[in-house]
């Protein structure tokens, strides 16, 4: 397994060898409704989409109007979708394919630095982009939705076989994770908060310099 010193994102797309490892041959998976859905979904993931494609491709209810703004958003969309996605599989490789319960490199670089799971945001971006740009607008957040439970699955039970195989490590990865998710967040508050007190300042100094120039008009009409 690759050396990593546990300081970003969890790969939850995973393989190694069972020659390199002491590992039992098949781990127990605690039985939970959630995690047992994930492990299906994980071994056909490739096909979770198609039902979006075709409603997509065939559905015309509740199509926007023609607008180029619209198609233009949907288009950008979808391009970010697949940058993020091609991001993510030059720093993971061609691991990403598996539909097995291999085990990879617990990857801390690129886009896992700054997403959980790069590789699943840029798909339901992919397909959200593809139905803006179809002008199926209505279609968007239903996409978010189903996407967003499906990997939200698959994750679930990712995690549960890191930690199966992993122990430790993998606890002590994702406490780090936790922390740094944490301190981009306060980071990010931090820096609102401190715009937002500029600009009550502006607006503050307008209203002075406003009501001195009301205070002057009237004192040279006396």
């Amino acid at each position: 397994m690759k050396a990593c010193g546990y300081t970003t994102e969890v790969v939850l797309i995973l393989p190694t060898s069972r020659t390199l490892s002491n590992w039992p041959e098949s781990v127990q998976i605690e039985p939970d409704t959630t995690i047992q859905l994930g492990g299906w979904l994980f071994r056909h993931r490739t096909a979770l989409p198609l039902p979006v494609a075709v409603a997509i491709l065939v559905l015309r209810v509740g199509e926007a109007p023609p607008s180029a703004r619209l198609v233009a958003a949907g288009i950008v969309v979808t391009a970010l979708g697949e940058l993020v996605r091609l991001w993510g599989v030059h720093h993971i490789g061609v691991i990403s394919r598996t539909r097995s319960e291999r085990l990879g490199p617990l990857v801390a670089s690129g886009p896992f630095a700054i997403l959980r799971n790069p590789l699943y945001a840029g798909n339901i971006a992919l397909w959200v982009g593809f139905a803006l740009a179809a002008r199926l607008v209505w279609l968007a957040p239903l996409i978010l939705l189903l996407l967003g439970l499906q990997y939200h699955a698959i994750v679930r039970w990712e995690e549960r076989l890191l930690e199966s195989r992993l122990g430790d490590a993998y606890r002590a990865y994702a406490r780090t994770q936790r922390q740094q998710r944490t301190q981009r967040e306060r980071r990010l508050l931090s820096h609102r908060d401190a715009v937002q007190r500029t600009r009550d300042a502006g607006r503050h100094s307008s209203r002075i310099r406003a009501a001195m120039a009301q205070s002057s008009s009237l004192k040279s009409e006396v």
